[in-house]
């Protein structure tokens, strides 16, 4: 199983389908659901009936795909998840050399670094395990600032804006990318 080590202040677990309450948790703030789905809070059920068979299908902890779970290291503190999945994931062509990732922190743990420093963390393990990526991925709500300024921090530049279809819903995003190798 693939490891990602600890950083100066973070340190990683990947999720299973017994962490349905650290989802929960993080999914509570419409404040943090804006950029998601407009600020809708995910119920319980959601999230073990949708978010957590979703996880499964792209869980691999061999190639340290799915959602890091990240705390902080004084305290131990949940302060919420990276994820990393091959783009495309749920389409019927998944890519073999194009990984997706993402992040949701709860509010209080924004604008601290905490989220361009799990990315980082995350992806640096990943992308060295997995030889045949060609590149990192990522997708945001146009006006989703953090997340942009996190995707940016990573080296990433703008490809596009497009209408993302997933099975969650339809959203209109924008799409960064870097080159990896």
């Amino acid at each position: 199983m693939l490891q990602v080590p600890a950083t100066e202040r973070l340190h990683f677990a990947l999720l299973s389908e017994q962490d349905a309450q650290l989802f929960f948790e993080v999914d509570q703030d419409a404040e943090v659901m804006r950029y998601i789905n407009g600020g809708k809070l995910t119920s319980m059920q959601t999230i073990v009936e949708v978010m957590l068979p979703r996880m499964a299908l792209y869980r691999d902890a061999e190639r340290g795909f799915g959602i890091w779970q990240v705390r902080r290291t004084v305290d131990n503190a949940y302060l919420g998840w990276v994820l990393i999945r091959p783009m495309g994931f749920n389409s019927a062509t998944p890519s073999n050399d194009d990984v997706e990732i993402g992040w949701r922190f709860k509010r209080e743990y924004w604008g601290q670094g905490y989220a361009s420093e799990a990315a980082k963390a995350v992806a640096d393990v990943v992308l060295a395990s997995n030889q045949n990526v060609q590149y990192l991925s990522a997708i945001a709500m146009p006006d989703n600032a953090g997340s942009i300024g996190v995707m940016r921090k990573l080296g990433m530049q703008f490809i596009k804006r497009f209408i993302h279809r997933d099975a969650l819903g339809d959203v209109d995003a924008v799409l960064y990318r870097k080159s990896v190798r």
